[in-house]
């Protein structure tokens, strides 16, 4: 009992690793890829430039979270990561080959001198497929997965569904306004009066895509269903949604008062509440809807072993992290770059 009881804790703790650096990977490379998806939407030539140098110094070291997520999954979780990855070998395809080749456009752009052009439609069209392939990725996942055994039991398209690609759609809007929040506290004149606009568009959409997904879901699989609409959960998880409607309001009205820092933690606060509920309800499913996080996870001696690289490392990522968003803080103007 005592070894299962260790096991279980050790479990949650690398429950929490991987969810931890996927909700970091979601928020840093989030305003990242919003950026790309405003680009071609920009006044000018010249505010595109600035927009670039806002995120130029940190946008490479955003995605060390999406390594830390995916190899803590393969590490602590093998039956979950052999389930997944043929399950949405399609989308994550798409998803690698777009932020490779959104990162050789955000290179490229800055040493072209003929037909840039190119370069920003490429860094555009990157950003946007990425997230799209992050959203349908996770509009499958919450669909639940087939599985047999512990192998995909589904086919090559098992992914592909309204709700799948209403989700990819969702996710685009919800980047887009982290990018325009980024903005907003970075940068100042007539591009930041322009995201001032955007972002008050896009958050309307994303309150919209944030209802829409948040009542499609249940009805998706029935354990979700009960989760959130059986007494007294229902009471119980109903601080979830008032809260995300006030900060729904918060985000407005800080937007409309001209607050700089304020739209972009708000923005951000919005995506950690729709994780915390998605976490509500998929748990304790690591695959829904079969198989959950003890089932999928490696054995404790794996689990303690990599648990000790861990402590050192993630606390150097958050660590140079901190330091050089410190380093690079403050306004950033088209006369400022770092290429």
């Amino acid at each position: 009992m005592e070894q299962i009881a260790e096991g279980s804790l050790l479990t949650l703790v690398w429950v929490g690793i991987v969810g931890f650096a996927v909700f970091m990977y979601v928020l840093m490379d989030g305003f990242d890829l919003g950026i790309g998806i405003l680009y071609p939407f920009a006044p000018s030539e010249e505010d595109r430039d600035t927009m670039m140098n806002t995120v130029a110094p940190v946008w490479d070291f955003n995605e060390t979270w999406l390594v830390l997520g995916g190899a803590g999954l393969f590490a602590a979780f093998p039956i979950a990561y052999a389930v997944v990855l043929p399950a949405m070998y399609l989308p994550l395809l798409v998803m690698l080959v777009a932020l490779i080749f959104r990162g050789v456009a955000f290179e490229f752009r800055f040493k072209a001198r003929v037909r840039k052009h190119w370069w920003n439609r490429s860094f555009f069209l990157g950003s946007v497929l990425a997230t799209f392939a992050q959203g349908v990725v996770l509009g499958s996942f919450i669909q639940g997965i087939p599985v047999e055994g512990r192998q995909f039991a589904g086919g090559m398209l098992h992914w592909l569904s309204p709700f799948s690609l209403f989700c990819g759609a969702a996710l685009v809007v919800g980047y887009a306004l982290l990018g325009a929040t980024w903005l907003i506290w970075r940068t100042i004149g007539p591009l930041q009066d322009w995201c001032y606009r955007t972002a008050r568009r896009l958050m309307l959409l994303v309150l919209a895509g944030v209802a829409v997904v948040s009542l499609w879901t249940p009805f998706l699989l029935p354990e979700i269903a009960d989760r959130w609409f059986s007494m007294p959960n229902l009471i119980f998880l109903s601080p979830v949604p008032i809260i995300t409607a006030v900060l729904g309001i918060a985000l407005w009205r800080s937007i409309e008062r001209g607050r700089e820092v304020a739209p972009f933690v708000l923005s951000m606060a919005l995506f950690g509440l729709s994780y915390l509920g998605l976490a509500i309800s998929l748990w304790p499913h690591l695959i829904p809807p079969g198989i959950t996080v003890w089932q999928a996870a490696a054995p404790p001696e794996t689990q303690v072993f990599l648990l000790v690289g861990m402590a050192f490392l993630i606390p150097a990522i958050l660590g140079y992290t901190a330091y050089s968003y410190w380093v690079f803080r403050g306004k950033v103007t088209g006369a400022f770059g770092y290429h």
